[in-house]
């Protein structure tokens, strides 16, 4: 069962007639929906689905219902009512039916239980206003399907006696590929687009990182200066090390974690550089994030903390030779003072005399 052609119409014509008054933003976006299906036996399937825009949740499908909560007060005013209710039908029936064929698939060929299978569809929107659409299918965590939207086809991505029956089933479903090629080239880069407007201030978020370096010392040999980055927003960022002031290219010492998710909504990474203990350089780590501007972020290590020691140490001296140079001054006063009294009281005896 597919959603009449109507339906898409309809909506088509009303993203058609408002996409050109939206403000856009500036950069490349991507809108998806990322689902899975955990088959566990013939009659019992979990499935799980949440929309994003870039790494922003806009939605979740609740798996024992299938209802959708928002995840942002700002996507359910982008839509109508109306179009809401026919795009949660059809994401209704492309579950229910993806679900059915690849049970069928998997009684037919003989396929053991449980197996996961996930799909992974939507749109890229580029600065020069081109698109990009896609629609991927895994099985088991490996690319499984893909399909080709200027053809109206479905390719192979691992060449299995599944694989090919899902492939030749779908392939006999001219409605289904006209409406998917349908959704894909027009209802989801024209809904991106009013979600860009929508999302204008989440996607616009911008949060400082926060560096810290430190070092471990794994054996008597080896120095690991460690530069943890975090609470940074957006997702993109540069991390480098500079060795005397010039960046340290990649190598083996040279160790950087990928960028993880905070449970703030943030995120974080560690940059780590392997160097001999007391080689006599300067080390220090520099950060680059847009949140920044054009300035970078450079927190130092190595001799530039030994300066900073050499400098306290400097200025402590400095402060003790100061004091030292007061009290002598004291002294010397006192004594000038005592003397000059010494010389009044002997000027008057001998006045007296």
């Amino acid at each position: 069962m597919q959603p009449p052609r109507c339906c898409l119409l309809l909506i088509l014509l009303y993203l058609f007639l408002l996409s050109g008054t939206w403000a856009t933003l500036q950069g490349t976006f991507t809108f998806w929906l990322l689902h899975t299906s955990t088959f566990q036996n013939t009659s019992f399937v979990d499935t799980e689905a949440i929309g994003l825009l870039e790494d922003i949740e806009l939605g979740i499908l609740d798996k024992h219902t299938w209802d959708i909560h928002f995840c942002q007060p700002w996507v359910r005013p982008a839509l109508p009512r109306r179009q809401w209710d026919t795009l949660d039908n059809m994401l209704k029936v492309y579950l229910r039916n993806f679900n059915l064929l690849m049970n069928q698939g998997a009684i037919q060929k003989d396929v053991p239980y449980p197996f996961v299978a996930q799909s992974m569809t939507g749109c890229k929107l580029y600065p020069n206003r081109t698109s990009r659409v896609f629609l991927y299918v895994g099985y088991n965590g490996q690319d499984f399907l893909s399909f080709n939207t200027d053809s109206s086809t479905w390719t192979l991505s691992q060449d299995t006696d599944l694989a090919r029956y899902v492939r030749d089933v779908l392939q006999n479903e001219t409605a289904l590929a006209e409406a998917v090629t349908d959704l894909l080239n027009y209802i989801c880069v024209n809904t991106l687009e009013m979600f860009l407007n929508y999302g204008r201030a989440a996607l616009e978020r911008q949060e400082l990182p926060v560096a810290t370096v430190f070092a471990r010392t794994p054996s008597p040999h080896q120095l690991l200066l460690v530069c943890h980055v975090t609470a940074f927003y957006p997702r993109p960022i540069s991390v480098a090390w500079l060795r005397d002031g010039h960046e340290v290219p990649p190598g083996p010492q040279l160790n950087t974690s990928p960028v993880l998710p905070n449970a703030d909504l943030t995120y974080q990474l560690s940059s780590v550089l392997a160097v001999a203990p007391q080689d006599g350089h300067s080390y220090a780590c520099r950060v680059r994030h847009r949140s920044l501007g054009t300035r970078s972020l450079l927190v130092p290590w190595g001799n530039s903390q030994l300066l900073l020691i050499t400098g306290l140490v400097a200025g402590l001296l400095g402060a003790v030779a100061l004091a030292a140079l007061m009290l002598l001054c004291l002294w010397r006063r006192r004594k000038h003072q005592g003397t000059e009294e010494s010389e009044s009281r002997s000027s008057i005896l001998s006045k007296e005399a």
